[in-house]
């Protein structure tokens, strides 16, 4: 069973910078490509950037510029860095595949505050 846990969020301010991960079970993130998401309350669910099993990145043109996704295979883990944060980058946070959606895990609250 392939599992995802989220973890890094926090408060910050306006311009601060956050550390999220992904540690998955059930599934190597090398074979994989691997997503990151977010929901900001009251809105839909939104793509924010990939990493390929080549390590190739895209990201939501929000982003660009400012978050990097990359990955550690021995830690089998994602990481989104993010920096310059904005409030309207305030949302939970989720990673999945890419190949197949699976059961969205809690998250991890990001709140920049002005």
């Amino acid at each position: 069973q392939v599992q995802l846990v989220e973890s890094g969020g926090g408060l910050v301010q306006t311009g601060g910078s956050l550390r999220l991960s992904c540690v998955a079970s059930g599934t190597t993130v090398s074979s994989n490509a691997m997503d990151w998401y977010r929901q900001a309350p009251g809105k839909r669910r939104e793509w924010v950037a990939r990493i390929s099993t080549g390590r190739s990145t895209t990201y939501a043109g929000s982003v660009k510029g400012r978050f990097t996704i990359s990955r550690d295979n021995a830690k089998n883990t994602v990481f989104l860095e993010m920096n310059s944060l904005k409030p309207e980058d305030t949302a939970v946070y989720y990673c999945n595949l890419v190949s197949r959606l699976i059961p969205w895990g809690q998250g991890t609250q990001v709140t920049v505050s002005s």
